[in-house]
């Protein structure tokens, strides 16, 4: 056995440094391991030999990719060209189109911890016009807003929370608190930043949806990626242009929509709605875990489980979990159970769910007849009254914007305006969800978010989420299905055999 490092990720201003050391080099660039990778399914050498070669020969080895990936319809080739993005003064609002690709690695600039400061992005379609100025007047009294909270946000969580006061080493965290509810009323015009791998097939992928995309902020975004990565490895980003799939099916199929459907009458908001899921996910899955341990058919799986007693079926599933930590995912088996919820939900809490890409994801366009979603803490400190003004102007601006250009528009919402969300989760992705989002440091929107799924989920398949929930409370859960600790040590979770 041989295992080689092929190469990993070096910040571009090392490779500049070395190029003015050393001269300009044309080699430094992922198209080589690229080009290399594509040849190993027809070239007899070692891949490290094939790599060498299309190190010393650029120009063949970017012919070879060419023809390999779009020639040949090889394009998971690319994928082994991988690009880090530095993503900086673009919306919260763009930021939700950046983050739909599920093949990527977003770390996004956290309004929870940052004190945000006035920056924001005006869109280039009000840009010189009379809206412009209503507009940044809004965004103003947003923002005016915003620090006013944030002051007496700060006061009241440091008053309540007078035990970790007292510890100047929590203030950062009390602070936290303030700052995150206050940046409910700022707009998704606010500026953030975002770093991104992204591999070359993904990216063109990207490239062709941005260029395809009304706004022109996303147009923009798409094409500074593109100047970016296109002298570094042109070979493989190639179709990266508009086109009339990605530019012209959403519009015509809200067109045809809007002369099928009625728009009369407004429907009750349910913010958690379980609307579909699998039936008979219990008997599937323990199904499943027996089809993997054993020589049966899944269909003979299916009957063994149906003449199992109650009993038996639950040694399958506490077998599967028994040596599980917090950590740990769910086995592969539990991918075989479904549930689509039907959410309404902030800004700001979507901002977290979408993270969650291997999900399946589609929403509506913001909506202020959806109301907002006020922060407990601004209640408790009176300002829910000065919260709603805002939001009654924000509205009527939103209204007058959408008017001349519905582009623009939900620029000026906030992070606390709502939209309609489809997810569709698997039973192991959901675990994953609620794990993380649950748990006591999660932000209370994505927690109370993710609670309700997980309460809807269990009464559909209570066998399979049995063992459901937060993080912090897994030892918990863990000794209320076995009746004793789990198998952990104190290296991996300090003070575990203190709770008992």
């Amino acid at each position: 056995m041989k295992v080689y490092l092929a190469g990993y990720n070096v910040d571009t201003t090392v490779l500049r440094q070395m190029e003015e050391a050393s001269g300009k080099r044309e080699d430094i660039t992922p198209e080589v391991i690229s080009a290399a990778y594509a040849r190993i399914s027809r070239d007899p050498r070692s891949i490290n030999e094939i790599r060498e070669d299309a190190r010393g020969e650029v120009e063949k080895s970017r012919k070879s990719n060419s023809a390999i990936i779009f020639k040949m319809g090889h394009h998971s080739v690319a994928e082994h060209a991988v690009f880090n993005l530095d993503i900086l003064g673009v919306s919260r609002f763009a930021m939700e189109e950046l983050e739909k690709f599920r093949l990527c690695s977003y770390t996004e600039k956290s309004q929870r911890y940052i004190t945000l400061d006035k920056d924001h992005v005006t869109p280039e379609e009000i840009k010189g016009t009379s809206l412009e100025k209503t507009f940044s007047d809004m965004i103003h009294k947003q923002n005016e807003a915003y620090f006013r909270f944030l002051e007496v946000l700060t006061g009241h969580v440091f008053e309540k929370h007078s035990d970790l006061a007292g510890n100047p080493k929590k203030h950062n965290l009390l602070e936290g608190w303030a700052k995150e509810d206050a940046r409910y009323i700022t707009a998704l015009a606010t500026e953030s930043q975002v770093g991104q791998t992204i591999n070359a097939r993904t990216a063109e992928l990207l490239l062709r949806r941005f260029a395809s995309h009304p706004s022109s902020e996303i147009k923009n975004l798409g094409r500074a990626i593109y100047d970016q990565i296109s002298d570094v490895a042109p070979s493989i980003v190639i179709f990266n242009q508009a086109n009339d799939r990605d530019e012209k099916t959403y519009p015509e199929l809200k067109k045809l929509v809007s002369e099928l459907t009625e728009t009369s009458g407004s429907e009750p908001i349910e913010e958690v709605r379980l609307v579909e899921y699998t039936l008979d996910a219990d008997d599937i899955i323990a199904a499943s875990l027996l089809h993997t341990s054993s020589g049966l058919s899944y269909e003979k799986c299916k009957a063994t489980v149906k003449s199992l007693s109650e009993e038996d079926r639950g040694k399958l599933f506490k077998t599967a979990w028994q040596n599980m930590q917090f950590y740990d995912s769910m086995l592969r088996e539990f991918e075989y159970a479904n549930l689509t919820f039907n959410v309404v939900t902030s800004s700001a809490c979507f901002g977290q769910l979408k993270r969650h890409r291997m999900s399946t994801i589609t929403s509506q366009e913001y909506d202020p007849n959806l109301d907002v979603t006020i922060p407990e803490a601004i209640k408790d400190v009176g300002l829910e009254g000065d919260f709603r003004r805002i939001v009654e102007e924000t509205n009527k601006v939103y209204d007058q914007i959408k008017k001349e250009s519905p582009i623009a528009a939900p620029y000026i919402l906030t992070n606390a305006h709502r939209k309609r969300v489809l997810i569709r989760v698997n039973a192991r992705e959901l675990y994953h969800i609620s794990r993380l989002r649950e748990d006591a440091h999660a932000q209370w929107d994505i927690q109370n978010l993710s609670r309700a799924m997980t309460d809807e989920a269990k009464k559909a398949m209570p066998r399979t989420f049995e063992l459901i929930g937060g993080k912090d409370r897994y030892i918990e859960i863990y000794q209320n299905v076995y009746g004793q600790l789990p198998k952990v040590t104190e290296a991996v979770l300090p003070g575990a055999r203190k709770i008992q």
